[in-house]
């Protein structure tokens, strides 16, 4: 079951597989961030095993340029214990479908350059394409 969290006892429960992508954010500062980004139109899908999330999405439905409307994917992350048993794949085509239901043709996201099991998942097994590059300057 995939289900979007929209309450703080949810993202509360999401905390432990979030943070073991952003592993740089104590628990104050994702729901801090979290209440900041919802409210910019962000939203965090859950996909569940029974009653435990074992992945989860963040998405935010945006329109530029070079995409025209579509969806970005913040983030993706299956638990630990829980990958390559298909759960990324099944939340990937939620978001895929997701984009479609709201009039986008496209969905784009950014992964870090050491994360290349990620890589190849996203180019491999969900026909993801490389366009360019993300640069960043901190202030």
């Amino acid at each position: 079951m995939i289900k979007e969290l929209s309450e703080e006892t949810q993202w509360l429960e999401a905390y432990p597989v979030m943070n073991e992508l952003r592993t740089n954010l104590d628990q104050d500062a994702y729901l801090g961030l979290l209440r900041e980004m919802n409210a910019e139109g962000y939203k965090m899908l859950a996909l569940y095993d029974e009653d435990r999330i074992v992945a989860l999405a963040g998405v935010i439905v945006l329109t530029n340029f070079y995409f025209g409307k579509h969806v970005f994917v913040y983030d993706l992350v299956t638990k630990a214990s829980e990958r390559s048993k298909g759960h990324g794949e099944t939340l990937l085509e939620y978001v895929h479908q997701y984009a479609k239901d709201n009039g986008c043709r496209t969905v784009a996201l950014e992964s870090g350059l050491a994360r290349v099991d990620a890589h190849r998942f996203y180019e491999t097994k969900m026909g993801y394409r490389k366009p360019g590059f993300s640069f960043t300057k901190t202030l």
